[in-house]
């Protein structure tokens, strides 16, 4: 196995004896699941276009959608446009447009694609001058075009709505028009602070308790409108206590990037289904624990799930919105793509020391898929940060 220098908290550099033995790519039918598993997807950058890369989006689209074949290969569902693919982070609501109408035309070319998009407002932007209706116009158009292209909707929180909204009656009453309207049964999506600030209050209490009292309540009243929610808190035991008020054909689907392997699991009461950004980084991973939980062994699914929540909570560390950095490093280290480069150059969001630390986990956790390549590719790096070899 490879040894690299790498940097230490203290400055320091040592060497890094690789010890993993990568978990093997292995196709698999979303059908040899006990559990319903979505990866939230990164959209991979085009780094040659002669654009400003903080302004202007520009996307290798060959690069991005081949990724999807892969997680369809193995097994999983593709969550796209949202957050892991910076939605409302250098991906635009034009450019969201786009990656849905190619990808819902890459999942036609299959019988296994199961896939589901984003539609928030994220093109309305957030003022005290934005009123509920135009909120409710907003969603309208996002989730009519979601629609018109024959996709499945994960209905995303709202910025503005989080800014503009009164009450818990402005939520009952956007969501319950958005519900009522919706051809089919949606994925709810809600966001905590902790991912995005912007929406902190969400459900019109900054307590989470409070919250979720208030979307339990939208849910119930609209409840054969909605397959599932998502909820992303980071918070195992409130997502356990929203998982068992839910009506009996609601489906919980984990954002708990720090918790997902026990939440999936479950208890004597219930599990969670998966709908998760870590997914995109450690998919052949989630893949195969996904399917030895299917053949009723969950010590095997401890075995490859738990030695990468280590990994997973280094990527989602605080500031948690940068996660989508870790997740893109990955895909490069694994040879997804040829570059570590970013829509808004969202690569300079983590350090060196960061990275570093990540490739550690990495290894530990069996996801670096050719070590040989992962650890020349974070020595070149490594090179550009000034690190010795």
């Amino acid at each position: 196995m490879p040894t690299i220098n790498l940097p230490n908290p203290d400055r320091s550099i040592s060497p890094y004896a690789l010890t993993g033995d990568p978990i093997p790519f292995v196709k698999y039918r979303a059908t040899d699941f006990p559990r319903i598993a979505f990866a939230a997807a990164h959209v991979v950058a085009d780094p040659l276009a002669a654009n400003d890369p903080w302004l202007t989006p520009a996307i290798d689209w060959d690069t991005t959608l081949k990724f999807r074949h892969r997680l369809w290969d193995l097994g999983l569902g593709v969550a796209e446009a949202m957050d892991t693919a910076q939605r409302g982070m250098g991906l635009g609501w034009p450019e969201a447009q786009e990656l849905i109408r190619r990808s819902q035309a890459e999942a036609r070319t299959r019988d296994d694609s199961l896939i589901a998009y984003g539609a928030g407002t994220d093109h309305l932007a957030p003022g005290p001058d934005v009123t509920i209706d135009a909120i409710i116009r907003a969603y309208d158009e996002q989730v009519g075009f979601v629609e018109g292209e024959g996709g499945r909707v994960i209905l995303m929180a709202s910025r503005a709505l989080a800014a503009s909204a009164k009450s818990p009656d402005d939520y009952a009453r956007v969501y319950g028009h958005i519900l009522s309207q919706v051809k089919q049964p949606v994925i709810m999506h809600w966001l905590g602070e902790m991912f995005d600030p912007a929406l902190q209050g969400y459900w019109g209490s900054i307590d989470h308790d409070a919250a979720m009292d208030v979307c339990l309540d939208v849910i119930a009243a609209h409840a054969e409108k909605v397959d599932g929610i998502k909820i992303s808190l980071l918070s195992a035991e409130k997502e356990i206590k929203m998982r068992r008020s839910l009506p009996v054909n609601v489906k919980m689907y984990t954002g708990d990037d720090f918790n997902y392997a026990e939440l999936i699991a479950g208890d004597e009461q219930g599990y969670s289904h998966a709908l998760l950004g870590i997914f995109d980084a450690i998919a052949p991973a989630a893949s195969a624990g996904l399917a030895a939980l299917g053949r009723g062994n969950t010590t095997t699914f401890f075995d490859i799930l738990e030695p990468t929540v280590p990994l997973s909570r280094h990527i989602f560390a605080a500031p948690t919105r940068f996660y989508k950095t870790g997740v893109v490093f990955l895909a490069y280290l694994n040879g997804l793509q040829d570059h570590f480069q970013m829509i808004g150059g969202q690569q300079s969001t983590r350090s060196i020391q960061h990275l570093a630390e990540l490739f550690r986990l990495a290894d530990k956790a069996r996801v670096l898929a050719d070590p040989e390549l992962a650890t020349s590719r974070m020595k070149a790096v490594l090179q550009v940060y000034g690190v010795p070899a």
